[in-house]
C-alpha cells in the first residue's frame, strides 16, 4: 500500500433563477484506497436536467459499486441516454475519475470540458485514447499518479462564463489553466480550490449565471496523521496513560481545554504559556506548550470548529474566515481540514459542571456531542477518523 491519498472537493452554482442544479457529482468508495467520482451535466437546466444528471451519476456509481467494469458502465450509459430530438445531443454528459488504489487514475470523458491536470505547477498533457461506443465519442486515459497532482474537472458552465460580458467567447481553457495554476500554488484543500474557481465563474457571469456550473477538484497527496486531545480523563489516575498514548502517535498534536493543557504540560514537564502574539477576536486566546503544535480553549473553540465544518460541507462561504484566521478555531480548521488525512481523537470523559445546563431540553455532555458531530463531518470530507475515550 502506498502512502498517497485523494483529497476530493466539489462545488456548484445554479443557472440564474433555478432552484435545482442540472449538474451532479457522485463519489463512491470502491474498496480500500479506490474511489469512483462521477460528474454529470444534464441537458439544459432546472428539474429535468437535475433528474438526468443525478440518474447518470447514480447509475454509473451503482454499477461500479457492484463490481462492474468502467467499460460496462460507459456502454450502459452511452446506450441508455437518449439524444434530444430537437438539439441532437445526449441528455447528459459525464466525466468519470476512477482512482485505482491511489496509484493511477482511469479517466473517462464524454462531452464535458476536458479535465485539466496540474503537475509540478504546470499543465500536464496526459495521453488520451478515443473510443467509439454506440456512435458516441469517448476519451479514455490511464494516468500514473504523483504526489501534488491536481485534477480539475468541470461542466461546460465554467468555460461558458463571461460570454457576452467579460469575454466574447467565454472563459477559454488556456485562461482557466493559467488561473488554476495560481490557485494550486496556494496549496489549498480541494474543496477550497473548487470554491475559488466557482467564485470566479460567478463573477464572470456578473452573478447571474447563464448555465449551471460545477467544478470538482481531486488533489493527490501524502497521508498526514493528526492527533487531537480534548478533555481530561474521567479517572485522573488514567491521565498518564492517556498522555503517553497521545504523544506516542505520529503527526502533529493539538491540545484543547484548560485542564487538559495543564495535564499535558505536567506530563511533558513544561509550562503553559499565553501566546503573546494572539490577535484579539471573539474566540478565547490560544496558549503554548513546548512539544505541542497547538494549544486552545476547549468547548467554545471546538463548537466553532463544528460550525465551520458544516459550512465546508455545504456552501463553503466561510472558508476565507478560517483559512486566514489566527484564532484557535481557525488554526484547528487549517490543521484538520487542509493538512490532516488521518485524525486520532483522544477524548476525556470527565464532566465539566459548567457544560451541563439543566435548562436545556436535553441534558448530556456537550463535549461528547461536539466530538461525534465533528467526526461525522470529517468523515464526509474523506478523512480517516479514530476516536478513543478515557
Amino acid at each position: 500500500m502506498n502512502n498517497l491519498c485523494a483529497d476530493i472537493g466539489y462545488k456548484s452554482i445554479n443557472h440564474d433563477g433555478e432552484q435545482l442544479c442540472g449538474d451532479h457529482v457522485d463519489v463512491v468508495e470502491s474498496g480500500e484506497d479506490s474511489t469512483v467520482i462521477v460528474l454529470a451535466d444534464g441537458l439544459g437546466s432546472g428539474v429535468k436536467a437535475s433528474i438526468l444528471s443525478t440518474l447518470t451519476s447514480k447509475i454509473i456509481s451503482t454499477m461500479m459499486s457492484e463490481g462492474l467494469s468502467i467499460t460496462d458502465c460507459v456502454e450502459t450509459i452511452a446506450k441508455t441516454l437518449p439524444i434530444c430530438s430537437v438539439r441532437g445531443v445526449a441528455y447528459s454528459t459525464f466525466t468519470i475519475m476512477h482512482l485505482v488504489e491511489n496509484r493511477e487514475m482511469e479517466l473517462i470523458q464524454y462531452d464535458n470540458p476536458l479535465t485539466i491536470l496540474i503537475r509540478d505547477g504546470e499543465n500536464y498533457l496526459y495521453p488520451m485514447t478515443e473510443m467509439n461506443i454506440d456512435g458516441k465519442k469517448i476519451y479514455h486515459s490511464m494516468i500514473k499518479l504523483q504526489e501534488g497532482d491536481v485534477f480539475v474537472t468541470m461542466s461546460d458552465g465554467c468555460p461558458h462564463a463571461g460570454i457576452g460580458l467579460a469575454y466574447n467567447f467565454g472563459w477559454k481553457r488556456d485562461e482557466i489553466i493559467k488561473y488554476m495554476k495560481t490557485v494550486v500554488a496556494g496549496e489549498y484543500a480541494a474543496k477550497t480550490m473548487a470554491t475559488i474557481l466557482l467564485e470566479e465563474v460567478d463573477r464572470l457571469y456578473d452573478h447571474r449565471p447563464g448555465d449551471d456550473a460545477t467544478a470538482c477538484v481531486v488533489k493527490i497527496r501524502k497521508r498526514e496523521p493528526m492527533n487531537i486531545l480534548f478533555g481530561p480523563p474521567r479517572d485522573r489516575d488514567d491521565a498518564n496513560r492517556m498522555m503517553a498514548l497521545f504523544f506516542a502517535k505520529e503527526g502533529k498534536h493539538i491540545v484543547c481545554g484548560g485542564t487538559t493543557s495543564s495535564i499535558a504540560a505536567q506530563y511533558l514537564g513544561k509550562k503553559v504559556e499565553v501566546d503573546i502574539n494572539f490577535t484579539p477576536s471573539d474566540m478565547p486566546p490560544i496558549a503554548k506548550i513546548e512539544g505541542v503544535d497547538l494549544v486552545t480553549e476547549g468547548v467554545i473553540t471546538m463548537n466553532r470548529v463544528v460550525e465551520y465544518a458544516h459550512d465546508v460541507l455545504g456552501e463553503n462561504k466561510l472558508y476565507e474566515k478560517w483559512n486566514f484566521g489566527h484564532d484557535g478555531a481557525s488554526r484547528i480548521c487549517q490543521l484538520l481540514f487542509e493538512e490532516a488525512t488521518d485524525i486520532n481523537f483522544f477524548v476525556g470523559r470527565a464532566i465539566n459542571p459548567a457544560h451541563q445546563n439543566p435548562d436545556l431540553p436535553i441534558n448530556f455532555n456537550i463535549k461528547m456531542n461536539i466530538v461525534e458531530e465533528l467526526s461525522a463531518c470529517l468523515k464526509k470530507m474523506g478523512k480517516r477518523i479514530k476516536v478513543s475515550y478515557f
